[in-house]
């Protein structure tokens, strides 16, 4: 059995894997578009993951 060097990364608990969203600035620019932002998890650095020794305990699910 072959064992890992690092720790298998985690699903990020402060975003749920889902490291990227799309912000709306409200209202529309001049050509009818919506104007947007891409925001990034700012615990995993947009990656949607974390190694695992970096989790709380109390975070866990």
């Amino acid at each position: 059995m072959t064992h890992r060097t690092t720790p298998a990364p985690r699903i990020c608990p402060n975003c749920d894997g889902f490291p990227s969203a799309a912000v709306t600035l409200g209202g529309r620019d001049r050509h009818g578009h919506l104007r947007t932002i891409t925001v990034h998890c700012p615990a995993c650095n947009g990656t949607g993951t974390v190694l695992a020794h970096s989790v709380r305990e109390g975070a866990r699910a």
